[in-house]
């Protein structure tokens, strides 16, 4: 397995799965820095995820998705990386960092999201989960592939931050 100490780990999985409370606790416990694929498109593009979709359409947002993961191939080092639901489809993800695939039960990501304090901005947030039954689709279309890029694949679903983040740190060392 790839060296933890000197290469990115990047989390993928559908969207709502926890990739961002599980980099924030990675980065805690690993000290490194981190990003979110999401946060760097909007800085990059100074609007909202969100906007994007709705002025631009999806095909435009992927290309500002694949503009991120060169940077990141690039540029990039001893990172905890955050991923968007479909940035697993960029062409240089493995040359990126370990990659780590958060998986859940689609039931299991909707009843994480709706048990959130914040549920109505996590929903907000995901314009591709407006549609529940085009994003069960979405998801089950994705998850054979979210496994064939996996280096790791962790199973979250009803398991604490802290017990996820264990079982990565110790896949990787």
């Amino acid at each position: 397995m790839k060296n933890l100490k000197n290469k990115n780990i990047v989390l993928i999985g559908f969207m709502g799965v926890g990739k961002g409370t599980i980099a924030r606790a990675l980065i805690q416990k690993t000290k490194r820095m981190g990003l979110d694929t999401d946060d760097v498109i909007e800085s990059m593009e100074n609007r909202k995820i969100k906007t994007i979709f709705e002025q631009e359409g999806e095909s435009y947002f992927r290309e500002c998705e694949k503009k991120t993961a060169k940077w990141l191939e690039k540029s990039v080092q001893n990172t905890i990386i955050s991923t968007g639901g479909g940035f697993f489809k960029v062409s240089n993800l493995d040359k990126i960092g370990t990659i780590i695939y958060l998986q859940s039960s689609f039931d299991g990501i909707i009843k994480r999201l709706k048990e959130h304090e914040n549920a109505e901005l996590k929903f907000a947030k995901r314009p591709l989960l407006s549609d529940e039954e085009k994003a069960k689709a979405l998801f089950h279309e994705r998850t054979a592939l979210y496994e064939k890029k996996a280096d790791v694949i962790i199973d979250v679903e009803n398991r604490s931050v802290k017990e996820i983040v264990k079982e990565i740190i110790k896949h990787l060392q």
